[in-house]
């Protein structure tokens, strides 16, 4: 029987068949939007990013978004067609390269901002790709991380005081999941949010008290009553009612004998 040479057609038909085709590099843009703000990059630790295969639950890209957190005009203000793209070249993102064979449905999950780990949310979304067919058009693989970042600033936990102590002042610094400051009739207003502190001591609910903006860029401050010895605990909260960003941190200070 006469042989004859195989084509490279031929043969890609008959790698198809047998299952041998090298797995193509498909590139996945990751960017994390703080919602209500801008994105979410280096200037706060950046977000851990994770590219799994959703059925298998294999791990293809693993990183962290790193840029600026982008055009504040673009995306705040110049936004005239619905779901147009704001990102700019600048902006952060985590650059992903996957080697994949066949169509599979992926899994992209974002956890941070890791510099403020006491207001670290997680958010995720799933999305078929298929080999050599890139997603880095547009904003790309694009995630909206909620919240607000409260970080208290005094007192320090543990702080210990004396029985004569009437009461101990609450400081917290509030911004946006991007970094974003608030002020007073700001971008990002400062007169929206809703900021407290709620009381414990030894475990018991004693009530709540007002932060209020203190006079300094994304500064709040309240006063806690201390009625009695014990250990107090303080967890301050900020709330936007306008879209429901919320962030909690908490702090502790021992009223001694």
């Amino acid at each position: 029987m006469k042989k004859f040479p195989m084509t490279a057609i031929s043969f890609i038909a008959w790698a198809m068949l047998c299952g041998l085709l090298v797995a193509e590099p498909t590139a996945i843009d990751v960017r994390v939007i703080s919602k209500g703000a801008k994105f979410v990059g280096t200037s706060m630790g950046g977000v851990e990013v994770i590219i799994r295969d959703n059925e298998t639950g294999e791990i293809l890209a693993h990183g962290k978004t790193a840029g600026t957190t982008g055009d504040t005009a673009k995306i705040m203000t110049e936004q005239a067609v619905p779901h147009a793209p704001v990102s700019t070249k600048d902006a952060a993102v985590f650059h992903s390269q996957v080697e994949i064979d066949e169509p599979r449905q992926i899994e992209v999950t974002a956890r941070g901002p890791l510099a403020q780990p006491q207001a670290i949310n997680t958010v995720s979304a799933t999305q078929w790709i298929v080999p050599g067919k890139p997603i880095t058009g547009g904003d790309a693989f694009l995630l909206e991380l909620p919240g607000l970042i409260v970080d208290v600033l005094g007192p320090p936990a543990h702080l210990k005081l004396p029985a004569t102590t009437k009461s101990v002042v609450v400081r917290a610094n509030v911004c946006m999941m991007c970094g974003c400051p608030v002020k007073p009739e700001g971008l990002w207003d400062a007169n929206r949010l809703e900021a407290a502190g709620i009381v414990y001591r030894d475990g018991k609910k004693l009530g709540r008290v007002p932060l209020e903006y203190a006079g300094q860029t994304s500064q709040f401050r309240g006063v806690v009553p201390v009625d009695g010895v014990g250990a107090y605990e303080v967890v301050v909260f900020a709330y936007d009612p306008a879209n429901g960003n919320t962030g909690v941190d908490k702090t502790t200070f021992v009223i001694k004998e």
